[in-house]
């Protein structure tokens, strides 16, 4: 039941793999929260927006919505703009007319992804696919805010979705061997320790922009191979290029995001990757 006198925390895509975890996050630590996915609210649709935020009163929107079909965007670049710009844009302007604090998730495909040293919040963007671009212009819309969060994340993966584990583990119920991209470097990162540094972050108000991943670098050719490892399954797993795999949207080679300012700022540090990973195959039973 929503009490009209209560502030809640606005989570938009709250049906996905992160919004599920920090609806569960912020549902732990005892805070008033709304989650809705599209079902709920049609972000594209201006009017629907304002009338939403008319509606309730919010102490903070988290907007984890996004459309995330990196390869489809290539082809469905309109749909790509409306929910990852404009979606984005309405919800920035409810937020502005009732000065309500915002939290935007960005990506690491905002960076071109040359060289090996890990990117920094202020470093050069350069999106190599629509995908990227519009999770870009997300973040200059958020930036209007005076108050606002942009969190960059990486090869998300979590029980509510469709992820790269889910997708290895399935294949490897037909296949004995599999051709996976070596020469792109990142940071797998589990949407249920994501959700635990947002709402601490955002109950600091540190505002700005973060890097926030868990600990840790690895290929996806390693990725997979960590993956039938913990497992127990025999698939060989062979490196191919990115060129080699010739996906329809430009990914960066390295992936990999610094998470000096977050740590600077005495937040806690992040759990590494495989360890992340080893929690995620006993959530979903299967270790």
């Amino acid at each position: 039941m929503i009490d009209n006198e209560k502030k809640y925390v606005l989570v938009t895509g709250a049906t996905g793999q992160l919004g599920s975890d920090i609806v569960k996050e912020l549902t732990k630590r005892e805070i008033h929260t709304i989650g809705i996915g599209s079902r709920d609210l049609d972000i594209t649709d201006s009017e629907a927006v304002f009338n939403f935020f008319n509606s309730f009163k919010f102490s903070h929107v988290i907007h984890a919505a996004a459309y995330t079909k990196v390869d489809k965007a290539q082809d469905e670049r309109d749909l790509n703009y409306e929910i990852n710009v404009r979606g984005t844009e309405n919800i920035v302007s409810g937020c502005y007319k009732y000065s309500i604090p915002m939290t935007y998730f960005s990506t690491d495909y905002v960076f071109g992804g040359d060289g090996d040293r890990p990117y920094r919040e202020d470093d050069e963007k350069n999106p190599l696919c629509e995908y990227a671009n519009a999770k870009l212009q997300g973040e200059e819309l958020v930036k209007k805010l005076n108050e606002y969060f942009i969190f960059r994340i990486s090869w998300v993966f979590g029980k509510n979705g469709t992820n790269f584990i889910n997708t290895m583990l399935k294949l490897s119920e037909t296949k004995k061997e599999l051709r996976v991209v070596s020469d792109q470097i990142g940071s797998p990162s589990y949407t249920v320790d994501i959700a635990k540094e947002v709402v601490d972050v955002i109950k600091s108000k540190k505002y700005g922009i973060y890097h926030l991943t868990n600990e840790g670098y690895v290929s996806w050719a390693d990725f997979a191979r960590k993956i039938f490892d913990m497992t127990k399954k025999d698939i060989k797993v062979y490196d191919i290029t990115t060129e080699e795999y010739n996906a329809k949207a430009k990914r960066p080679k390295n992936s990999r995001l610094s998470k000096e300012k977050l740590y600077s700022e005495g937040f806690s540090k992040m759990p590494t990757w495989d360890d992340a990973l080893n929690r995620y195959l006993k959530e979903i039973n299967v270790i």
